[in-house]
Parts: C-alpha cells; structure tokens; sequence
C-alpha cells in the first residue's frame, strides 16, 4: 500500500507574486517579507508588504496557535477533545471561538448535508487526514456501517446563553478540520488590519486569504494547481484582491492500494471516499471559513454543487473533472484565465 500525504505543503493553491520595489511612507523599496511555521497541521505562511515588524507575525501565530489547542483533535488535550471526550453524557463549555466555529460548521452541514462535522468517527477510522498517515487503512465495511449512525450534526446540542455544546450520544466525535482553519486565516487577518497592514497574503496550507491588493493597486494573480502534478503548475489563475481561495481536492491526502486511490474526503452516507466526477473544487468568497465550509460541496459533484453556487451571494467556484474540463461560476468569466491547454473551460 503506497501512502501519500501531502498536508504539509502548499499543495492545493501557490500565490503567484512577482517581486517588486513599493515605496511605503518613510519605507523606500521595501520588499516583501514572508516567515512560515506548522500550525494545524500544515505549513502556514504569512507575507507582509507594509508595516512589517517581528511583533506582528509574532501575534499572528501565537493566534494561529491558539485555535488550534483550542480545536484540534490530533493533540493530547483541546476543548473539541472535551466535548468528544463527554460524548452521551454532557455539556461542555468551550470559549467564544470554539463555540462560533461549531455553530458555523452546523450551518454549512444543514446547507447541502454532504459537510458534516460529527464526520469525526469516520475520518479516525480511515486515518487518512492525521500526520501519523502510515496508520491509515481501509477499513472494513462492518467497522464502517457501525460508526455510521454517529454522524448526525443534527445530534449536537447547543447551549448559546452558556457556550456549552453537548453530543447527544456516546461515540460521536466533532472534527473541525474542514472548517477551522479557514477561521483561523480569518483571524489571521484581522489581526493584520488591526496593525495597520494594508497589503499581505496569508496562505494557510492552501487556504489563501488576500488582505487588500497588490501595493500598486493591481489584484493578486492567484494560480490554481494542477491535480496530480507538481506544485506550482496550474490549471488557470484567478485575480482577486481582499477574497480568500480555498480548495478541495482528491489528490491532497490520500492511500492507494492496487493502483486505487482512497482519497480524504468522506461520504457521510457510505463512509467512503466520495466517488464522483471531479478532482477539485476552488471556492472565492469573502471570509476563509465561508470557503472552508463551502469548499465541501465537492461531494455534490459538478451540477448540484453549480446549482448551489448560483443560489449565495458574493460565492464564486471552480469545478475540476477528471476528463479535463473545467467549469466556472458565471460570474468568473473575464476573469479565470486558462494556462493549461490540457484541459477544457466550459462556459
């Protein structure tokens, strides 16, 4: 069984950024200056062009650690493990931010019921999304219909007057991982608008969140990648200024066993991977955590998930089909540029 896991790296989105001299104030030909650290489980990355201080990345990733200890079940303590932990027995008060991130994934898993975040007994059990991924496996299909009827959103119970948050029975298990970091790249930016910063990328392990445009008033170019090929080809780019680009994509994490591929990303009905038409899907919205939750629909394939797009305000998509084509939201044309002639725009 061959494993491959890619979490750690820029995989699923690259910012293409041209270097160049800005006069900034007092500041003359500054140039851009990037500093990376792994937080939740990926390689995150934040690029200042203005006001760049040590303080400011500082206070960036300590708040990126901090949701973190906060949410993450792959440590040996957090306040999601908690909740967990109490499963069919109480509630558990968690701080302000825990408390926003859950009541924003139970909304997104009632929008389109394909997200869906008590998906955590499933994605234990497959083992592909952890970094320990040489554990991962494909499950039998008894261990796999066992733990279906423990991912039920709607069984989690919420105490807004007291930010306490109950699973309604023994075994279930909450899993943020497909919605708290683009929270976090949210967070990251405020931060940076706080102090002053006008102009930067924060690019959360392929969550990319734009804050402003480019300094000399352009967008940002951002380059969506190639399924299956190295990092930094792309299939096309997009230009966005203060809009975050967040992707799903089956060639992120995933095993493969006899020439088959078993990727990350679970059906909540079968407990299998999701098995459609589609490679990826790049969501481009306002705020990371909209295109964390978004980014899900995926699992409702190119037509549904289309259909859904055209109903949100200020949501656009890129759908990527295993033939080569690529579909786009109305409202990208003139905008998403074509770069591979591999593939086919459908418009």
């Amino acid at each position: 069984m061959k494993i491959i896991n890619k979490k750690n790296i820029f995989f699923l989105l690259s910012v293409i950024i041209t270097s160049f001299s800005v006069l900034f104030g007092c500041q003359k030909n500054t140039q851009p200056v990037s500093k990376t650290q792994i937080i939740l489980g990926t390689s995150c990355t934040i690029k200042l062009y203005d006001n760049i201080s040590d303080e400011t990345f500082e206070k960036v990733f300590n708040r990126l650690k901090e949701i973190e200890d906060k949410m993450s079940i792959n440590k040996d303590k957090s306040e999601v493990i908690d909740i967990n932990s109490a499963a069919g027995k109480d509630y558990v008060k968690v701080s302000d931010d825990t408390f926003e991130v859950i009541k924003k994934g139970i909304y997104y898993s009632s929008l389109y019921n394909k997200f869906d975040i008590t998906i955590g007994p499933l994605v234990k059990l497959w083992n592909i999304s952890f970094d320990n991924a040489v554990n991962a496996r494909i499950p039998e299909d008894k261990e796999i219909k066992d733990r279906l009827p423990l991912v039920d959103y709607n069984k989690v119970l919420l105490n807004e007057s007291e930010s306490k948050i109950m699973l309604k029975e023994k075994g279930m298990m909450i899993d943020l991982g497909g919605i708290a970091k683009g929270y976090a790249a949210d967070e990251a930016v405020r931060i940076l608008k706080e102090r002053g910063v006008q102009h930067a990328i924060v690019n959360l392990g392929g969550n990319v969140m734009t804050l402003g445009g480019r300094p000399d008033g352009s967008s940002w170019t951002i380059g969506v990648q190639h399924p299956f090929d190295d990092r930094g080809n792309y299939v096309g780019t997009v230009r966005v200024s203060d809009k975050t680009v967040v992707t799903s994509g089956i060639y992120e994490r995933y095993i493969k066993v006899n020439d088959k591929i078993y990727h990350h990303i679970l059906d909540k009905n079968t407990g299998y991977p999701v098995d459609n038409e589609l490679l990826s899907v790049t969501i481009i919205t306002d705020k990371s955590i909209d295109g964390d939750g978004l980014s899900k629909i995926f699992a409702l394939g190119v037509e549904k998930g289309m259909e859904l797009i055209k109903t949100l305000k200020g949501v656009d998509a890129i759908f990527i089909t295993k033939d080569n084509k690529i579909y786009i939201s109305p409202s990208l044309k003139g905008n998403f540029q074509l770069t591979d002639n591999s593939f086919k725009l459908i418009e």
